[in-house]
């Protein structure tokens, strides 16, 4: 997913060219890194529904823990960035995602799936502050006039992370996967065996921890190159936006894609173990999970070409009408068809999240930087959406759940055909 910023763009970095290029590198690598943690979640689902026997809706609990946090953080976010500047934002956020990821180790060492929970939502939180400083940032580090082509540039690698990532974790997580069901377990044989399957996953972020205390240290010595940051987003001027019609259908929107996406990933590996399904290992249905994520990418560079011949809304719909098309199938189908059909539906997403923010920004001129933090907060639908498709899965079947996504995509299609006219969805605007 790319990040939005909830504040507003200052006037620049300063220092040599060569430098302006190494930070530039250091920023789009931040992508690659959020991208890729925030899509590991899904491997880590199949790993702890398992380890600690939990239903769906308990599993699901991951993405609550983590993607609450951008409700709960990203306004706080917008004004420590705009107090401290972006240097000192991206390190703090950095060494909050450390922080994160070393919580890892006790939660395997006690075996608490509590625990896990907390880690999660510390890891983004950190994650929250660096899209809330990294997107604006983007545009200082170089030519105006070249500051989408950079962003949009970042964000491939953002994608290229969510790609990446959930193919290792794969290896690293799922493919230690000890050949002991934890449900003939009791008392301290249960608990060895899940602080002994657990310890892989603490090890894995320790890892990570590593890497993001050296890139927090690094943007600490860079803190007076990156500049300041502008100004924070007022509540009273994000409640005051929300008469505007447009950018709540498309705060609406970014929360139903965001959930939608998630439940999917998130689904994605259990619905392919299925022995009606793929009848796959747990490793190697993590491995399929970066496959939908690696259409995503693709699909953005296909979607780049198509948005210079067709409307933007018209595409949105269509897409989105793909994806509804593409679940049912996987609801209806059996065997290796119903499977590929919910993998090909990460093609269907690539275009969703870009598109839906440019048109919900769209006409709003000097309120576009309070309008992206709205738009930040209703990523928190990947909290909520999973939620209550997990909680169907339980009380009906898996296949049943894939229907909450289903009537996501449909609202997000009504949305894309309702906007796909700008001067008329201006017009109505204009009356409010």
């Amino acid at each position: 997913m790319a990040g939005i910023s909830g504040t507003s763009i200052s006037s620049g970095a300063t220092g040599s060219p060569r430098a302006s290029v190494v930070l530039l590198a250091c920023v789009i690598s931040l992508f690659f890194i959020w991208g890729g943690i925030t899509s590991l979640n899904d491997i880590l689902i199949p790993k702890l529904k398992g380890l600690f026997q939990l239903s769906y809706t308990q599993a699901m609990l991951t993405q609550f823990a983590f993607f609450t946090a951008y409700a709960v953080i990203s306004l706080p976010a917008g004004f420590l960035v705009a107090r401290s500047g972006y240097g000192r934002g991206m390190a703090t956020g950095l060494v909050i995602m450390g922080l994160g990821c070393l919580l890892f180790v006790p939660a395997a060492q006690m075996a608490s799936y509590l625990l896990f929970l907390a880690a999660l939502f510390v890891l983004a939180s950190g994650i929250t502050i660096l899209q809330v400083a990294a997107n604006p940032l983007i545009a200082t580090l170089g030519p105006a006039q070249t500051s989408h082509s950079r962003l949009t540039f970042a964000q491939a690698f953002n994608s290229l992370g969510t790609a990446i990532w959930p193919y290792i974790g794969a290896q690293l997580i799922l493919g230690s996967v000890a050949d002991v069901d934890p449900s003939t377990l009791s008392g301290d044989a249960l608990f060895a065996f899940q602080t002994q399957e657990a310890a892989v996953i603490g090890r894995t972020y320790v890892g990570i921890a590593i890497v993001l205390a050296a890139m927090a240290v690094a943007f600490w010595y860079w803190r007076a190159r990156l500049g300041a940051a502008g100004t924070a987003v007022g509540l009273a001027g994000s409640g005051a936006l929300l008469r505007e019609r447009r950018l709540m259908a498309g705060v609406a929107a970014i929360f139903l894609y965001v959930g939608a996406e998630v439940t999917i990933g998130s689904l994605l590996a259990n619905f392919l173990m299925q022995p009606s399904i793929m009848n796959l290992s747990e490793r190697s249905a993590g491995e399929h999970v970066a496959l939908y994520w690696t259409g995503a990418m693709v699909g953005r560079f296909i979607g780049a070409l198509l948005l210079r011949m067709v409307s933007p809304g018209k595409l949105l719909s269509a897409v989105a009408l793909s994806a509804v098309a593409l679940i049912l199938g996987a609801i209806l189908l059996d065997g290796d068809a119903a499977g590929w059909a919910l993998v090909l539906v990460g093609l269907a997403n690539s275009v969703m999240f870009p598109t839906i923010f440019s048109l919900a920004l769209e006409g709003l001129g000097e309120k576009s930087a309070q309008g992206s933090g709205l738009l930040c907060m209703a990523i928190v639908g990947g909290a909520l959406v999973p939620l209550l498709a997990g909680a169907v899965a339980d009380a009906f079947v898996l296949s049943t759940a894939l229907f909450i996504p289903a009537a996501c995509y449909l609202l997000i299609a009504a949305f894309g055909w309702y906007v796909r006219s700008a001067a008329r969805f201006n017009s109505q605007d204009a009356g409010v």
